[in-house]
């Protein structure tokens, strides 16, 4: 029997994910299509008949603009929003602002998989001469953290999960423990790690899941935190098939 329900989503379609991008920290903003997958969000929780005590966000544009059109839709612009780096995209590293069939075409679609969809591999550092340092690691909004030691140069899928998890298990549980009704608006890679824990996904498993962009999924948990009901997408059966597909194709050469 279910105790508790979430709800989350993965940002609209960010303009670096129009233009193919690895994007990871850099704040790009959504693109016009991925503002409307935002408002559509929206209004499938509307139409749902969702409402929420409180929000919880990246410290990234793309998933705070999303959050912004959701509620807008659902008629709660006023909801509390707590903000974290925890819940940020996972860090590209090196990779950061390279287009991603260019550097298929490059490296090879295999080597293009393992950066983006191994477990535990991560990509190339992100060291002091790349062109996007200076602007991700001495961007303000990061004064309150992380700290030195924990501001990733790269990350693995793994090393996202172990920044998210404790997010997870030390705020948003509790929040869910005390009845309030909470929505996640993030990324691929950190919301994939929330749902690894959740399902009890094997490493290759997670490696082909695809979060499509815009379109919230819920999870019905029971008292011991663990699914009723895992991941069902709030939108028709098309639309999820779709994006899911799109979502799979990113790291392809044209």
């Amino acid at each position: 029997m279910s105790k508790y329900t979430i709800v989350m989503l993965r940002h609209g379609e960010s303009e670096w994910n129009k233009e193919n991008k690895f994007c990871g920290w850099y704040d790009a903003n959504l693109s016009p299509a991925g503002v409307a997958e935002a408002v559509a969000g929206g209004k499938a929780l509307k139409e749902a008949n969702y409402e929420f005590d409180i929000a919880h966000t990246s410290l990234l544009t793309r998933a705070q603009v999303t959050l912004k059109n959701v509620l807008e839709q659902i008629g709660q612009t006023d909801l509390p929003t707590e903000k974290t780096w925890r819940l940020n995209e996972r860090h590209y590293g090196a990779l950061t602002g390279l287009n991603k069939a260019e550097t298929a075409a490059k490296h090879g679609e295999e080597q293009v998989k393992i950066w983006r969809r191994s477990f535990d591999v991560p990509p190339p550092p992100m060291e002091a001469d790349h062109p996007y340092y200076d602007n991700i690691r001495n961007d303000p909004r990061y004064k309150d953290g992380p700290s030195e030691e924990e501001f990733p140069k790269c990350e693995s899928l793994k090393l996202t999960i172990e920044r998210t998890l404790p997010y997870w298990n030390n705020t948003i549980v509790p929040q869910m423990k005390e009845g309030k009704k909470i929505l996640i608006a993030a990324h691929g890679n950190s919301l994939r790690g929330i749902v690894k824990h959740l399902d009890a996904m094997s490493d290759e498993a997670i490696m082909g899941l695809n979060l499509p962009t815009g379109i919230p999924f819920v999870y019905e948990l029971d008292e011991n935190m663990k699914p009723v009901v895992s991941m069902k997408f709030l939108g028709d059966e098309e639309t999820v098939k779709k994006a899911m597909e799109a979502v799979a194709n990113q790291g392809k050469a044209k």
